[in-house]
């Protein structure tokens, strides 16, 4: 099975909110230090805040259950890989910038509604548009492509810095994002929108 591919950047204070809705699910991920599987590996079923000690680099992940959020550093910062199931036999296939895997967390099973506010302005302020499926592109339906703030209410979301789901991409969780730094970008450009799915 082919994975999608999913890069994202890191979240830093964004006030979050896991939903109500969700299921406990087992997952089960594989990190090996040498490409296509080989040499030394781990293997996690839940979050793990530091990986150093178990292993020196990463350059490949075999996804056998679950969708994972892999960290470039530890607990939980830097660049942010969205994992689905399926084989990834070298960085460039979770289009990695480097070998660095140092954290990763488990992204609970969903089966609810999805819905979020994106808003023109810091503060939630400015045109506001609230979404319910996924939008390839902002600029050509609501003639937007600045998003400064965002309220995800439900379910789980990839902001895309160009349209057609090209670019960094940013992972919101249920939570108020006041200001585009606190999903991790360095800039309000924002071409597309849409649900992360694989959850179901």
């Amino acid at each position: 099975m082919a994975p999608a591919l999913h890069h994202l950047c890191p979240a830093k204070d964004a006030i979050v909110a896991w939903p109500f809705v969700f299921t406990v699910a087992m997952g089960k991920i594989i990190f090996y230090e040498g490409r296509n599987f080989e040499g030394r590996h781990y293997e996690c079923s839940g979050d793990c805040a530091d990986m150093h000690m178990h292993l020196a680099r990463c350059n490949s992940i075999r996804v056998d259950s679950g969708c994972w959020v892999a960290y470039e550093k530890p607990n939980y910062t830097g660049y942010q890989y969205m994992l689905t199931r399926g084989k990834y036999p070298d960085y460039h296939r979770w289009a990695g910038f480097n070998n660095c895997i140092r954290s990763c967390r488990m992204v609970p099973a969903y089966n609810g509604n999805y819905r979020i506010k994106i808003f023109e302005r810091s503060d939630f302020g400015g045109k506001m548009i609230e979404l319910m499926d996924d939008c390839p592109n902002l600029q050509d339906r609501f003639h937007m492509r600045d998003i400064s703030s965002c309220n995800v209410t439900e379910g789980y979301w990839v902001l895309h810095e160009h349209p057609n789901y090209r670019g960094r991409q940013y992972f919101l969780r249920p939570g108020e994002y006041s200001r585009y730094s606190d999903w991790g970008s360095m800039s309000s450009t924002i071409g597309s929108v849409r649900r992360v799915t694989e959850l179901r």
